[in-house]
């Protein structure tokens, strides 16, 4: 009969070469996800899933913890300026792997460990610091049988780094960008690619459902129409949105019913044209599967609009965006005067975002 381990995970791929290893060596690991330093909480869904789905495959036991974020900032507060591998990220170990010893104590399991130790952006001095402390703590007081002990080894050995990067291919698992809290996260984003954020970004995206992104989007579109620039603006352009974008009905509605001019964009070749919006009957699917108006391009004064509200991958808070790679909008805003205004889901806002000098800002982003 193999022993049990508790293994505190913080993602799939990290996991995966550890519990192979245990499993050829005489180890049962129950799997504790324990991680309330992940932000935002779509990151943190998008890991815990996947944990999930491995452990189903495996036949392993998977427990969660309780996720709360606000408790993890109290715990490490203080310590919110200091860089990567300092006393943040120490603090960050104690409180997760002391919630791991609890819990190894609380299921009559000897051992813990981490799978944080496979990391090698991790500090393995602080990981066996934390995991030490932690198991201390617990057993305080508590009767030989019910000691916890921190298993501290390097996981990254014996090729088992050589082996995560093996099946996270083999499973298709998601590879975070990051750590996992926001201190990390804004250390990361200038050294992401564009192309790298739009795949994160599609992967947040997938970790809500359509009710969820819906109700997302209902509140988005009444804060525009309490706003200053909404309500002064006699045209407006807009856009009908993909199934992964802030949905605007209520705004095409809305302005409509309120006596507004709406324009949407068409493609037409390389370009985005503009052309009049007079209700659904006029539209028709378009380029890339997207709703769009009937009718001619419309020139000079008649394309004039006094607010833009453009969709984005992702937008950053100085106005940077994030576009689908194609450029339509950027050429399109780089040759009209008008007020910019972003429009996002709240997890697509991001402190920074990779830019080029080609990119057209946004005057304001509403999320």
């Amino acid at each position: 009969m193999k022993d049990k381990v508790l293994l505190h995970c913080c993602c799939a791929p990290c996991s995966s070469a550890i519990i192979e290893w245990m499993s050829a060596n005489g180890k049962q690991p129950v799997l504790f996800y324990s991680n309330p330093n992940i932000y935002p909480e779509e990151e943190y869904r998008i890991r815990r899933d996947e944990c999930v789905r491995y452990a189903e495959k495996l036949g392993l036991q998977f427990i969660e913890d309780r996720y709360d974020h606000g408790e993890w900032r109290e715990w490490i507060r203080g310590h919110e300026g200091q860089p990567e591998r300092g006393s943040r990220c120490l603090e960050c170990f104690r409180m997760r792997l002391r919630r791991a010893a609890a819990k190894a104590r609380e299921l009559g399991i000897g051992e813990f460990t981490s799978t944080l130790a496979s990391s090698r952006w991790k500090s393995l001095e602080q990981i066996a610091q934390a995991g030490n402390w932690a198991a201390g703590e617990v057993s305080a007081g508590a009767s030989d049988t019910a000691q916890v002990q921190f298993d501290s080894r390097n996981w990254r050995k014996g090729g088992l780094q050589q082996r995560r990067n093996e099946l996270l291919k083999a499973n298709g698992f998601y590879n975070q960008l990051y750590c996992g809290c926001e201190f990390s996260l804004n250390a990361r984003l200038p050294m992401m690619g564009k192309d790298d954020v739009r795949r994160w970004m599609r992967e947040l995206k997938r970790a809500h459902t359509r009710q969820e992104l819906s109700e997302m989007s209902a509140d988005i579109c009444r804060r525009i129409m309490l706003g200053e620039e909404w309500c002064n603006a006699g045209s407006v352009l807009l856009y009908n949105a993909l199934p992964d974008e802030v949905d605007t009905q209520m705004l095409l509605d809305g302005a409509l019913l309120t006596g507004k001019r709406v324009l949407l964009p068409k493609v037409c070749g390389d370009e985005l044209v503009l052309v009049e919006y007079t209700g659904p009957d006029c539209l028709s699917v378009g380029a890339y599967g997207i709703l769009e108006p009937d009718g001619t391009s419309l020139e000079g004064d008649d394309a004039v609009v006094n607010l833009a509200i453009i969709p984005g991958m992702a937008f950053d808070v100085h106005g940077h965006r994030l576009g689908r790679g194609k450029g339509y909008y950027d050429r399109l805003l780089s040759r009209v005067n008008v007020y910019k205004m972003g429009i996002c889901f709240p997890f697509q806002l991001l402190e920074y975002l990779p830019c080029e000098e080609h990119d057209v800002r946004m005057d304001g982003v509403v999320s």
